[in-house]
């Protein structure tokens, strides 16, 4: 298949990066050559989206030094990027709002007017690429080649998170369908999971299956964030298992011990948070 038949996909990881690990770099590797693989698509980019501090992940670090983090790890790549938008958000941001996000700004780009992500956050600063995007929509609101040659932007993840699909409460119904059926799943599966089998025993992702990528860790990997974590709690060393900048990043900043792995101790998950104000409603 020609490359102008392929369609082209940005890959974007959405997570805590609390640290990023070479095991999340990894991820984008197994996924970049699974889906050139298929002759169907050619994966243009990778984004690594971080979490806000709203998340309230127990032992979440600022968002400020996992960016910095991530985009020492990201330094050397050639398609690999960090992106802060979701970062910088004063409120936590579902997974599909962030899928949105990417695509929109893909979309505006078609319209020669791509723009670096903004900073909603900071006052003062006009919100140029929102307008941009606006403008280009209702220019193209009726026209059916709106999204024509504009690439597609999939959720790339572990088995894990496809797995969180089933936990009561953490994701909306309409976020789940959002997610698999108008952008789609590429999952790294680790040993021990069986992400066929879930993806089976879910009406959701069983109807939307055919865009969900399940790819094989044939040479696996155990790497973990909260093992690094861990290591770094007992002062054992963790070269080797995250780039060296990361390493010598952490290590400056004394970013992990027993006081930062207590941070939103007993506090709700963001996503629970929401579930139990929209209930009380």
């Amino acid at each position: 298949m020609e490359n102008s038949e392929k369609t082209e996909v940005v890959l974007l990881a959405c997570g805590s990066f609390n640290p990023i690990t070479n095991m999340h770099l990894r991820l984008f590797e197994l996924a970049r050559d699974y889906m050139n693989g298929t002759g169907k698509y050619e994966v243009i980019k990778g984004i690594i989206s971080p979490v806000g501090d709203a998340y309230k992940k127990k032992g979440l670090i600022s968002a400020h030094h996992r960016v910095i983090m991530a985009e020492l790890a990201t330094r050397n790549s050639k398609w690999l990027e960090v992106d802060t938008w979701e970062s910088l958000q004063q409120d936590w941001i579902e997974t599909a709002t962030v899928l949105r996000h990417h695509q929109e700004k893909l979309e505006a780009s078609s319209c020669d007017q791509q723009q670096d992500s903004p900073v909603l956050e900071r006052p003062g600063r006009k919100r140029k690429w929102a307008e941009q995007r606006q403008d280009c929509s209702q220019k193209k609101s009726l026209e059916q080649t709106k999204t024509k040659g504009v690439p597609k932007v999939k959720l790339l993840c572990g088995a894990d998170l496809l797995e969180s699909f089933g936990v009561p409460n953490l994701w909306k119904g309409e976020d789940i369908t959002k997610i698999v059926g108008d952008y789609g799943l590429i999952c790294i599966t680790r040993a021990g999971n069986d992400a066929q089998k879930f993806i089976y025993e879910s009406d959701v992702l069983w109807k939307h299956q055919n865009n969900i990528h399940l790819v094989n860790e044939w040479i696996t990997n155990d790497i973990s964030s909260t093992k690094i974590r861990r290591a770094l709690r007992r002062g054992q060393s963790i070269r080797y298992l995250v780039p060296d900048l990361v390493q010598e990043y952490i290590e400056k900043h004394s970013l992990y011990s027993s006081e930062s792995e207590e941070r939103n101790v007993g506090v709700i998950l963001a996503p629970l948070q929401r579930k139990t104000a929209e209930a009380d409603t």
